[in-house]
C-alpha cells in the first residue's frame, strides 16, 4: 500500500452549516469546536454552524473557522485508526497540517490564525488590492507579465502555484489588472478576478508577516511527528525553527501547491486525505496526477466513504 497524504484546505473552502453535522455525531469532534469557543473566548462555533455568510468570509473568522473544522474532523479519523505519512495546508490549511502533526498545539494555532488573519486584513487598506486566477498560462510567461504590470502599472505577484495552468496572482488593483490584460494578450486562456478582501501572498503583506513573526517566537513549536511539506519550499520542514522561519515568509511568499502535490508523489504517496470542506484540494491533485487517489472528507457520507476506501486498501 502506498503513502497516506492529509491536505487541508485554506481560504475560500468555508461556508456556513460546515462540521456541524459531524460535530453533533461524534463528541470528539464537539470537543475541538468547543475548545476554539474557550481559546478565543466568543462563540465561533454558532458563527460556523449557523452564521452569515458575510460574517463567517472576514478573514480574521474565516481562518480559525476553517482550522476548527478541519482539526475536528482530523480528530475523527485519528480515533478511527486512520495514519498519514504526511501532511500539507494550502496558505492558511499550513496551521492545520502543523496541529494535526502535533508541531504546534490547537489552541496556540488558533489564536494564532485569528491573530494572522486581522494583521493580513489590515496590511492593505480595503479596496487597494486584489487577487486574480490565471489560466491557461505556463509559469515562466506569467512571471513574465507580472514583472512587466509592477513596473508599469503596480506591485503584482504569483501567489499560488495550483495546479498545472492554474495559477493565482496578486497585488495592487491597478497592477492586477494589467497583468490580467497582458496575460489575455499572451495567450491565457481565462482571467477570473477572485472576491478576496486583500493581495494575500504578496510583497504587500510584508507589515501583517512581520508582526506574525514575533507573535509566532512566543509560540511553542517542536518537530512534527509526520513529515510537513512547506508551501514555501514544497519541502518537508526539518524543525521548530525552520517552522517559524517560513510561516513567517508564508504569508508574502507564493504557495507553491504544483510542487508540494508532486513532491507528496515523488515521496510515494498514492492516497490524498483532503480533511476539511469542499474538495478544491482533490481537484487540484488529479490536475497534477490521474493516478492520485483522493478522498475528501467533510461530513458523515464522505467520512463514512474513507474509512471505507482505506479499508479496502
Amino acid at each position: 500500500m502506498g503513502k497516506i497524504a492529509l491536505l487541508f484546505p485554506g481560504q475560500g473552502s468555508q461556508q456556513v452549516g460546515m462540521g456541524k453535522e459531524i460535530a453533533e455525531k461524534y463528541e470528539i469532534s464537539k470537543r475541538v469546536f468547543n475548545e476554539a469557543d474557550t481559546v478565543l473566548g466568543e462563540e465561533l462555533s454558532n458563527l460556523i454552524f449557523a452564521g452569515e455568510e458575510e460574517d463567517l468570509k472576514r478573514t480574521e473568522n474565516t481562518q480559525p473557522a476553517l482550522l476548527t473544522t478541519s482539526i475536528a474532523i482530523w480528530e475523527i479519523l485519528k480515533e478511527k485508526g486512520i495514519h498519514a505519512d504526511y501532511a500539507a495546508g494550502h496558505s492558511l490549511g499550513e496551521y492545520s497540517a502543523l496541529v494535526a502533526s502535533g508541531a504546534i498545539s490547537f489552541a496556540d494555532a488558533c489564536q494564532a490564525v485569528r491573530k494572522r488573519g486581522q494583521w493580513m486584513e489590515e496590511a492593505v487598506p480595503k479596496g487597494k488590492g486584489t487577487m486574480a486566477a490565471v489560466l491557461g498560462m505556463e509559469r515562466e510567461a506569467l512571471v513574465e507579465v507580472t514583472e512587466t504590470a509592477t513596473a508599469n502599472a503596480g506591485v503584482v505577484e504569483p501567489a499560488n502555484f495550483n495546479s498545472p495552468g492554474q495559477i493565482v496572482i496578486s497585488g495592487t488593483v491597478e497592477g492586477v489588472q494589467a497583468a490580467s490584460e497582458l496575460a489575455k494578450e499572451k495567450g491565457a486562456k481565462r482571467v477570473i478576478p477572485l472576491s478576496v478582501s486583500g493581495p494575500f501572498h504578496s510583497s504587500l503583506m510584508k507589515p501583517a508577516a512581520e508582526k506574525m513573526k514575533d507573535h509566532l517566537a512566543e509560540v511553542s513549536i517542536t518537530t512534527p511527528s509526520m513529515a510537513v511539506v512547506a508551501n514555501v519550499t514544497a519541502e518537508p520542514v526539518k524543525d521548530g525553527e525552520e517552522i517559524r522561519e517560513l510561516l513567517y515568509k508564508q504569508i508574502y511568499s507564493p504557495v507553491l501547491w504544483e510542487d508540494t502535490v508532486k513532491k507528496l508523489i515523488d515521496e510515494g504517496v498514492e492516497t490524498f486525505i483532503e480533511v476539511g470542506p469542499g474538495k478544491v484540494l482533490s481537484g487540484l491533485v488529479k490536475k497534477v496526477s490521474r493516478r492520485a487517489k483522493v478522498l475528501p472528507v467533510y461530513d458523515e457520507e464522505t467520512l463514512q466513504n474513507t474509512l471505507e476506501a482505506l479499508r479496502e486498501e
